[in-house]
């Protein structure tokens, strides 16, 4: 479920900033996508290894 969360934030945020600044090409959401995923692994890996 963390991960789901963390990834939706990522594109909303970067749907967002791309909608805002108007641009054309969505780098904005590649990138949130791209670095969320990378942060849900991160947590995900952490939350594992911890137990």
């Amino acid at each position: 479920m963390q991960m789901i969360l963390v990834i939706v934030a990522g594109s909303l945020g970067g749907k967002y900033a791309d909608k805002y600044l108007g641009l054309s090409f969505p780098i904005f959401t590649l990138l949130g996508v791209i670095l969320s995923v990378f942060a849900a692994l991160y947590l995900a890996l952490k939350d594992f290894l911890k137990k």
